[in-house]
């Protein structure tokens, strides 16, 4: 019932930015009850947590590697999550995942999380 869709992938030049969506479906009241995250996953790597956000919105958590350079949010009378992603490097090329489960707190664990998109590509040129 629960859906994910994430958008806004695409190529861009070191140093740039780019802003992904993730839209959700069948949440009804649940998603405003929710943790969301985003995660990726380079080739030959394995999937890292990028960035969480609580519920309210109040409270978010960032990979070492992105911090200071994105900025999760939430819209949840649009059931709506984001990813504003500046000074883009090449290492941050690779599948962003959009993640959630019902909750008060979130947890880094990728196991921890019920529902996941199907990812949009991101790919950064140096």
């Amino acid at each position: 019932q629960v859906q994910l869709v994430e958008s806004g992938g695409g190529s861009v030049q070191a140093g740039g930015s780019l802003r992904l969506s993730c839209a959700a479906a069948g949440f009804d009241l649940l998603f405003s009850t929710s943790c969301m995250g985003w995660f990726r996953q380079a080739s030959g790597k394995e999937r890292e947590v990028v960035a969480l956000i609580n519920s309210g919105g109040t409270n978010t958590y960032y990979g070492d590697s992105v911090k200071g350079r994105f900025a999760i949010s939430r819209d949840n009378a649009e059931t709506r999550m984001y990813l504003r992603m500046n000074s883009l490097k090449p290492e941050d090329t690779g599948l962003y995942f959009c993640a959630a489960r019902s909750g008060s707190d979130c947890y880094t664990s990728r196991s921890w999380y019920t529902y996941w998109g199907q990812g949009t590509q991101v790919t950064v040129s140096s």
